[in-house]
């Protein structure tokens, strides 16, 4: 009997994706030994939706260009065509349909942990997927129904940061793979 394909979800704006997605996302697959990583950019955050991203075609385009040389990362628009906001348990929900045979993971950092039962519906999501959390200092404490593995590890890249960087025209960013910092310079995306 062949063991299920391990799926982690990594959902959120990844505007833009940036060293630090790609670190964690990187640590998951490693310590857990998944086969795959999918990141899954959002329309709008339900957590973040005061500040609307940049388009969805060009998020994507990020990640295709931050993901180019790791085989086993997949971009994947779905929630980009979902209803606004974005719900994980939803996503989740299509995903268990999409690959019924995988064992499912959904990747957050710890302050998302934290502030996982003001989600929608955290305790269905709990159902459907195993949660990878990194934790930034503060080790993630258990909760009863919910399977979680934890990752320690530090990165700096701010996301925030990088775009505030960007509209001053300093595109070569540190946090931002070469690629996609060319790609956002050529595009002016973060201009004023």
């Amino acid at each position: 009997m062949t063991s299920p394909r391990k799926i982690a979800l990594f959902g959120g704006t990844f505007d833009p994706v940036h060293l630090g997605h790609i670190h964690l996302a990187t640590m998951a697959k490693t310590n857990l030994d998944l086969d795959e990583v999918r990141f899954l950019p959002c329309q709008i955050s339900p957590h973040k939706s005061q500040r609307r991203p940049s388009s969805g075609e060009d998020r994507c385009e990020m990640l295709r260009l931050a993901t180019a040389d790791l085989p086993w990362a997949v971009v994947d628009d779905f929630e980009l065509h979902q209803p606004i906001p974005s719900f994980s348990y939803l996503t989740a929900e299509s995903m268990a349909a999409r690959f019924p045979d995988s064992r499912l993971y959904w990747i957050m950092g710890g302050d998302q942990w934290g502030a996982l039962t003001r989600w929608k519906h955290p305790e269905i999501l709990a159902q459907l997927v195993e949660f990878i959390v990194l934790a930034r200092g503060e080790i993630p404490k258990p909760r009863d129904g919910f399977q979680l593995h934890i990752i320690q590890e530090q990165h700096p890249a701010s996301a925030t940061e990088i775009r505030k960087a960007n509209s001053n025209e300093k595109a070569n960013h540190p946090w931002l793979d070469p690629r996609v910092a060319e790609w956002i310079r050529k595009n002016s995306i973060y201009q004023p």
